[in-house]
Formats: C-alpha cells, structure tokens, sequence
C-alpha cells in the first residue's frame, strides 16, 4: 500500500534511517579496509569497496532525502521528490563502477596468487560485519515499505549485496586456511557481477520514475474503487498517477449528475479528495469534475 503514514512521521523515519546507514556503512568500510590491508584478500577488498561506496550512496541519500522532503515552491511546483530517483541514479553509476575496479584486481590475483595474512581476524571482523548490515537491511525494508522511499529501497538492494559480498568473503577466508586461496579471487568476480546485477535493478527502477510511470494496477484500482464508492458519483475516467518522491500524484475526471450546481459539484470533488487522502496520506489530487456520459462521448 502506497503512502500509509503521515507526512511528518514519514521524514522522520527516513532521517532516522539515511542516519543509520551512513553510520553502519563508513564504520564498516573502515573495519574492512584495515583487516584486507593485513589479509590481502581480494574477496575482503570487494566488500571493502562495497562498503565504501556504500558509505558514500547512504551520504547522497541522505542529502537527497532531505531535499525531497523539502515542500513545493515557486519554481518547483511538483516539490522535489524526484531528488531521491536521481540520487538512485548516482548510486548504480558508483556501483558499477565499483564492480569494474573489483574485477581488475580480482584477474590480477589470480595471474599473480599470493597467500593470505591475518586470516583468523579477518574473519572476526567479517563476521560482526554481516551482523551490523543484516540488522540495518532489516531496518531499511521496513522503512521502505511504510514510506515507499525509492532512494531507502535503492540503499537498502546495496546492502543486500554487501550481505553477499560478506558471505563470499567470509567464505574466502575459510578456504584460505586451508590453502585454497584461488577461490578468494573467483568470490571476489562473483560479488563484482552480483554488484553489477544489483546497479542495474536499480538504473531500470528509476528510470521508470523519472519517466513518470503509472503507479501499479491495483493501487489505480484502489483509487476508482475509492472514488466511485461515493453515492453522488456517477463515473471516472482520464485516471492518471505518478510517484515523485515522497508525493503520490493522482489526476482524473469525475462524472456527476449534469443537474448538480457547481457548489454541489466542487463539494463532492473534495469529499472524494478527502477519501482519497485517507487512504495515500499527503497525495496530491486533481480532479476535474464532468457531466455524466461525457467521458464516454469523447471516447476517453
């Protein structure tokens, strides 16, 4: 469901959350560098890396959310939602060009193998880090689905594949004591391609937001299923729906008995508006109010 909280308990819990991440990021980013510089592990520096850049898309993130939330003005008058559809857009360029450098390094191991240091730490730290970004993927889904953030959801998916990339490197480590350190740079290709993978789900969901794609079939049924559910309505047509950031935009043509006065007419329009309201906290409704028939006469 689309928008089920308020406005204000929305940007709260979206602070709190771009907070969270940069916070567990950057922390893990540090921890991570340190054990691959003693350890040399490929697979410990493609996570490294993931959390570094991790680190700097939960920083834009964090910007951009707050600039979403900022309300409409003069020369924006929309609002600035659609900052968080390009902060998406940021963010799958760093990753894929996270996952170009991983891949570099990894092919350079495997020509030139070396063995693995300080592994028995490493795999400590690793260990604890999967944790951290385990409870932090946990708390963001949450986030995501009350608030419907396309920048948290994007963030979110980026710590997904650093759970992955956590897993490998943990699981690199493990073979490397006992001599298997080739697999160290296979894992560390693998977490590159399933960090591509990710960048990717995340370039195609935002370029469908920034080209104003309809919300899904069922929310636009919810919306007709509200609108005509008032007794003074007599039919919908022309429906229009779009996501810019935090704001819902509902747009369409009610149908209402021709012999109401216009005072009759603009009041049910906002009891309907009100409805809708209820139902997508702080949407932006337009609805232009027609004769009965007429959107069948126009062949809308």
């Amino acid at each position: 469901m689309e928008n089920v909280i308020s406005n204000e308990r929305r940007a709260r819990s979206l602070r709190r959350v771009t907070n969270a991440a940069v916070a567990v990021a950057s922390t893990l980013a540090l921890a991570k560098l340190l054990v691959w510089w003693r350890s040399g592990s490929v697979a410990l520096l493609a996570s490294a890396v993931d959390s570094a850049l991790d680190t700097s898309a939960s920083l834009l993130n964090a910007l951009a959310v707050r600039y979403a939330l900022k309300p409409a003005d003069d020369d924006h008058r929309f609002g600035h939602g659609k900052s968080e559809a390009l902060a998406g857009l940021a963010q799958a360029a760093l990753i894929t060009g996270s996952a170009g450098f991983i891949v570099v390094h990894a092919l350079d191991r495997l020509l030139h193998p070396r063995p693995l240091q300080s592994v028995a730490a490493s795999l400590a730290v690793m260990v604890v880090a999967t944790g951290a970004t385990l409870g932090l993927v946990i708390y963001q889904r949450k986030v995501a689905q009350r608030t419907g953030s396309t920048a948290i959801k994007a963030d979110a998916l980026h710590y997904v594949s650093d759970l992955a990339s956590n897993t490998a490197a943990i699981l690199a480590l493990g073979c490397a004591r006992f001599g298997w350190t080739q697999i160290d740079a296979w894992l560390g290709i693998a977490i590159a391609l399933a960090t591509l993978y990710g960048a990717l789900s995340i370039g195609r969901e935002v370029f469908q937001i920034l080209m104003d794609r309809e919300l899904p079939v069922d929310v636009q049924e919810r919306i007709r299923t509200i609108a005509l559910a008032h007794a003074e309505v007599r039919g919908l047509h022309a429906l229009r729906t779009r996501r810019s950031g935090p704001t819902t935009l509902i747009q369409f043509h009610l149908e209402l008995d021709p012999a109401l006065s216009l005072v009759d007419a603009n009041r049910i329009a906002h009891e309907v508006s009100r409805a809708l309201d209820r139902e997508f906290p702080g949407a932006d409704v337009l609805i232009h109010q027609d004769p009965w028939n007429a959107g069948q006469a126009r062949g809308a």
